[in-house]
């Protein structure tokens, strides 16, 4: 059996150090996560944060992680199931938003299931500035950005849901 449980961002932290493939560290602004377990084994875990950027305000969360532990078997949606869940509570407690990123050659397919939008590249670069001195960035590439906006029907499937057939 398969279920979406709570945890806390200490365990949280601590399970993305181990299992996330490209960025172990790093996890700030935090708000709240979910795990998945499967039989009472937690399997996957997301995290949610408040954002970084300036221009993301209050009504918005980012989504900063989702590990799945090395060799389990990710045909349980582990990671839509998540976004999910973390999209799920973030309506609930009012926000109107939710924002993650991935890597360029990432496809998004999680992404996609959960009713993210894929909103470009992002331009990348360093957080340092001349004024504002800042450690180099782990992984300054370009992302890809996502969003999800709550509150809103998700869009309808072509041969999906009710027909007016009479």
């Amino acid at each position: 059996m398969t279920e979406i449980v709570p945890i806390t961002w200490k365990q949280a932290v601590a399970l993305v150090k181990a299992w996330h493939r490209h960025l172990p560290d790093g996890l700030t602004g935090q708000r709240f996560g979910a795990a998945l377990a499967i039989d009472g084994d937690i399997c996957a875990v997301a995290t949610a944060g408040t954002p970084a950027r300036a221009w993301l305000d209050k009504r918005k969360i980012v989504i900063t992680r989702v590990a799945v532990r090395p060799g389990v078997d990710v045909r349980e949606n582990a990671c839509s199931r998540l976004y999910g869940a973390l999209c799920q509570a973030s309506q609930a407690l009012g926000y109107k938003q939710v924002w993650t990123y991935t890597l360029p050659g990432e496809p998004g397919i999680s992404l996609r299931a959960a009713n993210f939008e894929d909103m470009g590249l992002t331009d990348g670069g360093e957080w340092n500035r001349r004024s504002r001195k800042r450690k180099a960035a782990t992984r300054p590439e370009p992302k890809r950005r996502w969003l999800r906006r709550l509150g809103v029907a998700a869009p309808a499937i072509p041969g999906e849901g009710p027909t007016n057939a009479r």
